[in-house]
């Protein structure tokens, strides 16, 4: 079912997470610090800073005990956080492009409080 978070797994793609986030297959979750996520974030995820996540912080309640489809800007820290919960031991994977793919892809973003966002 879920072939695509193995433990290392290759990255998706903005429509392949967007999929699986959206049906509730998984969770996504934005590892970008607080200012990019008020800017503008995917309606729907959680968010947990990479630093955070770093630092040793658990998963969102939400992400608990399911995949995980981390996200950031333009990929490389989600890509870090995707190893680092791999190592966990959680299934994770990321969105290769981040949000600035995802944006390119014409997914919806909104940022804090509502309205539309921008990518920060």
């Amino acid at each position: 079912m879920f072939s695509l978070f193995r433990r290392g797994s290759a990255r998706l793609t903005p429509q392949q997470a967007y999929q699986r986030t959206g049906d509730g297959e998984a969770v996504l979750l934005d590892v970008r610090e607080a200012p990019e996520w008020k800017a503008g974030h995917a309606p729907g995820a959680s968010h947990l800073p990479l630093s955070r996540l770093m630092a040793g912080a658990p998963l969102p309640a939400a992400a608990q005990g399911r995949p995980v489809v981390a996200i950031c800007r333009s990929g490389r820290r989600s890509q870090e956080a995707a190893k680092l919960l791999a190592v966990r031991g959680a299934e994770a994977t990321d969105v290769a492009g981040g949000m600035t793919a995802w944006a390119r892809a014409g997914l919806p973003v909104t940022r804090q409080g509502g309205g539309g966002g921008v990518i920060a």
